[in-house]
């Protein structure tokens, strides 16, 4: 069937904003689906007000409209544009969500648009619990003993049928968000409210819980004409009861027989015919440990997480192939772009292990609760692949970027046994190192087994690690061979494990692999096992067999990604990384990318020349450089994780373009940082450094309270911290893990902004300008902002012009970086120099009209200024836009939602229009798809101390009642409908109770600057401006 030649235009629905649930895997399977689309000659029309993600580039789609994702900003947009149709698939559970409300709302047939692909009734009987259990049960396919519920009354009478522990799981939700386990009626009555809440339809299946089964996943595909194949089927680590994406997961599937792998693709081919879907599908099962007994967990009717993770698994490109089949294509119609000679039709066969692990938030977020359970907590994950499953994990653990001693997390080592086995039994994101560790202390396979009910082969794989590990403690480094050597290299040991253990350099056992010719091989990830050539030059590493050819292109240089999804580096950087590629590609270079993280767009076999999916570690690094001929990388745009190794790679002689490590260094160094201001007459916020605790308190008495604690060499101001008092200073001291020295600055107290600037060391351009909402005290990442600013005078902005071009004319630097300035009483202070890109660099690129990242790789190529051609792409900014950032605060119970020097969003949103006051409002309105309406009113809980600083006229006005302890205690509060907003604005806010108003979905506000800005999205909110578009 060829495609549907009536449609000529297509809107495509993103997902916005990064959120814990749905993250970067949509902007690349979203970027996929718009390439797919534009390749087959379709208008592309584009909803998504994430300015950070590729997708929402110009180059990715015709028209791009950086509106709220709400039934009446896409309506209005279906009103300007008059799509032919809508793809909804490829924006997570807020583009089916969408599509669904304005399917009820009537829109789509009054406007007579097309849904692509699966239709309204498929989705809906996918999604909606009722009516799924019912097609299974009329399928005769297996589920848990459930029921469905409106009510805790209900719940808990289902619960006094089935008993206890009980899986709660609300409908048309991302990310098992609003569910859990329960074990006992107080936490089941919780989670019922809390699912009931989370569910746009007031709807959860509560279920019997199978927690202890293996979770299988299969990934599956299907066109109109029930043509249907499995693209990948993958295995959890992690039993049921585990949500899969924080669960470890390998592919393919290890430890079914063949039997039950036939029997979960006959069922997943079956459930996928019934609901017709067309295009892709993650279905996911429970399977029996013993006798192959299992029931269907759940059905996602769309693109997800399991998608990219399959695609990058396999190579092939399903998100690409979904958009086709959407078009009306067939399987059987479509070539599978990594041979370039089968069809899509063509089912994958892998011939290499795959492991991918999650990376959570907890290294920095301590106080929340890092337990794991069917609500997923992770941020974003790394995949590793080699031929070995022992070799693959180790791979993926040097892949998450955490301080780690080998596979050993340091802060296990001093724990008592007992209490590593509670933690083994009740997993949280430690459990893997907790398993390593039992090991170490030589407790058994059956024993782990008992307490985690994990397959015995995982923790067999665990264990020859460890079993290796103890072998190679008792060698020396004289008495090392050539065969031992690579009998330890093939298990995944690093250089630098080896090297810590036999307590020598990395660098010798570098030079001595050097001198054997031991080097790693790397091999094609083709989709067919090498039945076929593969035309992609798509590189895992191995230390087995032998190498696939490669081009010996003399021009090549490598882009060094950032690396997992994390709180404080996040898609922004994988935006800069795509754009570094083209600019080489378009250069004539031969752009070679590695990274680890399978969510994103640069991972992509399509975009870069070459690409490598390895650690983010010199060692890995350097071997994939000398097996291209590299020697020129590229680390500006990977965020932290990339200037980390830029020291190594210098070291080993590779030319790190733009600056020199020492450069780097004396950015980030903040001695010398305020040293290198000094130098250049700048002035330097008043600090000392701290080398030990006790010299804290004397540098806090000389400076004057309030202080900043902050560490050097960190992202998304991991362990900043602002102290008012010798008490906050006193409780600091007694609680800190922090690594010192530290720096004891001055807190400023004053109006945050902050800069982009490109330079070639001579020629200076500052793009957008960002005024912060929030003062300072508030991480840049987490402070709303506007640009063109609207407070600052001419004056103050042609000083910070003038003094981001001193600081570029004296650092010896080509490229990007980021400026952050502060003003205090007048007087403009630099509080930080990032030596990178930012996250800030998509939204000034894309405001401007200036690709800033592609003239910043042309910059440290050599091209002039010059030729840049800056004024001509310059657009003047001729509209307002306010960035606004998005927390998943309700994902994380514990979390404290009060704004600080430490970044906690994990995205962000904009809104843009003519007048700052309507950008606000959209920017805020965005960024508030997951809480409380404030259209209509409601109750508002507000503090003692907080309440003479609020305009209570004003909210009173605008239909809000407001609650105080005197009125009605804060407790008594939660457990009232209609609240909306917690209020404290005292020095030092109740975390727990902003943690407890957070998790329910509520605005919590901490700052003036903040309820200023929300009382302008009010006022508009309750006005006419629904539907009003940017453009």
């Amino acid at each position: 069937m060829p495609k549907q030649q009536d449609i000529k235009k297509v809107l495509v629905i993103g997902s916005g904003a990064i959120v814990i649930g749905q993250a970067a895997e949509f902007d690349y399977s979203g970027t996929q689906a718009c390439l797919a689309l534009k390749e087959e000659g379709i208008e592309v029309i584009l909803v998504n007000n994430n300015p950070a993600t590729i997708m929402t580039d110009k180059s990715m789609s015709d028209k791009v409209y950086f509106e709220p994702l709400t039934t009446d900003s896409v309506t209005a947009i279906i009103a300007e544009e008059r799509p032919d149709g809508l793809l909804a698939t490829v924006g997570g559970q807020t583009g089916l969500n969408l599509a669904m409300a304005l399917s009820d709302a009537g829109v789509l047939a009054e406007y007579g648009v097309r849904l692509l692909g699966t239709n309204i009734g498929s989705i809906k009987q996918a999604e909606d619990r009722e009516q799924f259990r019912a097609l299974m049960h009329k399928l005769d396919e297996p589920v848990p003993q459930s029921a469905i519920v409106y009510s805790t009354d209900s719940a808990l009478q289902f619960a006094g049928q089935a008993g206890y522990p009980l899986i709660v799981r609300p409908a048309y939700t991302l990310g098992g968000f609003g569910g859990g386990i329960a074990q006992d009626e107080k936490t089941y009555i919780s989670l019922v409210q809390q699912g009931l809440s989370a569910s746009p339809i007031k709807q959860c299946l509560v279920e019997k819980s199978i927690a202890g089964y293996k979770e299988i996943e299969y990934e599956v595909m299907r066109d109109a004409a029930g043509t249907c194949i499995t693209i990948c089927n993958m295995e959890n680590m992690d039993p049921v009861g585990v949500h899969t994406g924080d669960s470890i997961v390998v592919a393919p599937s290890q430890t079914m027989n063949d039997r039950e792998y036939h029997l979960l693709r006959t069922a997943s081919i079956h459930i996928i015919e019934a609901l017709g879907i067309i295009g892709a599908c993650n279905v996911q099962f429970a399977l029996h440990p013993e006798n192959s007994t299992y029931y269907l967990i759940e059905v996602n009717p769309r693109v997800s997480r399991s998608s990219a993770l399959a695609s990058k698994a396999t190579g092939y490109p399903i998100a690409k192939i979904a958009a086709k089949l959407a078009l009306g294509y067939l399987l059987a119609e479509l070539k599978n772009p990594v041979t370039g000679t089968t069809f899509a039709s063509f089912e994958p066969a892998l011939d290499y292990a795959v492991v991918k692990i999650p990376r959570w938030p907890f290294d920095q977020f301590q106080d929340a609760d890092r337990s794991l359970g069917t609500q997923m907590k992770a941020t974003g994950e790394v995949m590793a692949i080699e031929r070995s499953m022992e070799a693959a994990f180790q791979k993926a653990v040097r892949s998450l970027d955490i301080p780690l001693d080998g596979f050993r997390l340091p802060a296990l080592a001093e724990m008592p046994t007992a209490r590593l086995e509670e933690l083994a039994a009740a997993p949280d994101d430690r459990r893997l190192f907790v398993l390593f560790e039992l090991l170490v202390r030589n407790k058994s396979m059956a024993h782990l087994h008992e307490l985690t009910a994990i397959s015995p082969y995982f923790l067999h794989v665990l264990k020859r690690i460890v079993d290796e590990w103890r072998k190679l403690q008792l060698l020396s480094w004289n008495d090392m061979t050539y065969q031992r050597l690579l009998q330890a290299k093939s298990l995944g040991f690093s250089d630098r494990q080896l090297a810590d253990l036999w307590h020598i350099s990395p660098s010798e056992i570098w030079g001595q692999r050097k001198s054997w010719g031991m080097s790693p091989a790397y091999r094609v990830i083709d989709t067919c096992a090498a039945e076929f050539r593969s035309q992609t030059n798509y590189f895992y590493s191995t230390w087995s067999g032998s190498s696939d050819e490669r081009s010996a292109n003399p021009k090549k240089v490598a882009v060094i990604g950032s690396g997992p999804i994390r709180i404080g580096q996040g898609i922004e950087f994988d935006y800069c990384c795509v754009h570094s590629v083209m600019a080489l590609q378009q250069l004539g270079y031969e752009a070679v990318m590695i990274n680890n993280n399978p969510e994103t767009v640069s991972t992509d076999y399509e975009i870069a020349d070459a690409l490598y999916f390895e650690p983010m570690a010199a060692e890995d690094i350097l071997n994939v450089l000398d097996f291209e001929g590299i020697t020129n990388v590229i680390v500006q745009f990977g965020g932290q994780t990339s200037l980390n190794v830029a020291a190594g790679l210098e070291e080993a002689g590779i030319t790190v373009l733009g600056s020199t490590v020492d450069l780097l260094d004396q950015m980030e160094d903040r001695d010398r940082f305020y040293a290198f201001l000094e130098s250049i007459g700048l002035p330097a916020i008043p600090s000392y450094t701290a080398t030990t605790p006790e010299q804290v308190p004397q540098f806090a008495k000389k400076l004057g309270y309030p202080v900043l604690l902050r560490p050097s060499y960190v992202i998304g101001g991991k362990g900043m911290n602002v102290l008012h008092n010798e008490t906050e200073l006193a409780q600091w001291l007694a609680q800190t893990e922090a690594v010192f020295p530290v720096l004891v600055d001055h807190f400023i107290t004053g109006k945050e902004v902050e800069a982009d600037i490109l330079t070639d060391g001579e020629n200076v351009w500052v793009s957008a300008i960002f005024e912060h909402i929030e003062g300072t005290g508030v991480h840049s990442g987490d402070s709303i902002s506007i640009t063109p600013p609207i407070t600052l005078s001419a004056h103050e902005l042609e000083e910070i012009s003038r003094t981001a071009k001193h600081i570029a004319g004296n650092m010896a630097y080509k490229g990007l970086f980021n400026i952050q300035f502060v003003y205090e009483q007048g007087r403009l202070f630099v509080m930080e120099i990032n030596p990178r890109a930012s996250r800030t660099a998509p939204i000034s690129s894309k405001v401007t009209g200036v690709p800033l990242v592609q003239h910043a790789t042309a910059l440290m190529l050599g091209i002039p200024y010059g030729e840049l051609g800056i004024e001509n792409d310059y657009n003047g900014q001729p509209e307002y836009t306010v960035k606004a950032p998005v927390f998943s605060h309700i994902k994380l119970p514990g979390l404290s939602p009060v704004l600080s020097p430490e970044m906690m969003s994990t995205g962000e949103v904009i809104g843009q229009s003519p007048d700052a006051n309507i950008a606000m409002y959209k920017a805020l309105v965005g960024a508030s798809q997951q809480l409380a309406d404030l259209d209509g009113g409601g109750t508002i809980f507000i503090t003692d101390a907080s309440l003479p600083l609020i305009d209570l006229d004003f909210w009173l006005k605008h239909g809000f009642a407001f609650h105080t302890e005197k009125s009605l205690p804060f407790e008594k509060w939660l457990a009232t409908d209609n609240k909306k907003a917690y209020i404290d604005l005292t020095l030092e806010p109740d975390k727990a109770q902003a943690a407890q108003a957070a998790v329910r979905r509520l605005h919590v506000w901490t700052r003036r600057e903040t309820i200023a800005a929300f009382q302008e999205a009010v006022k508009l909110i309750n006005g006419s401006t629904k539907g009003v578009l940017a453009k």
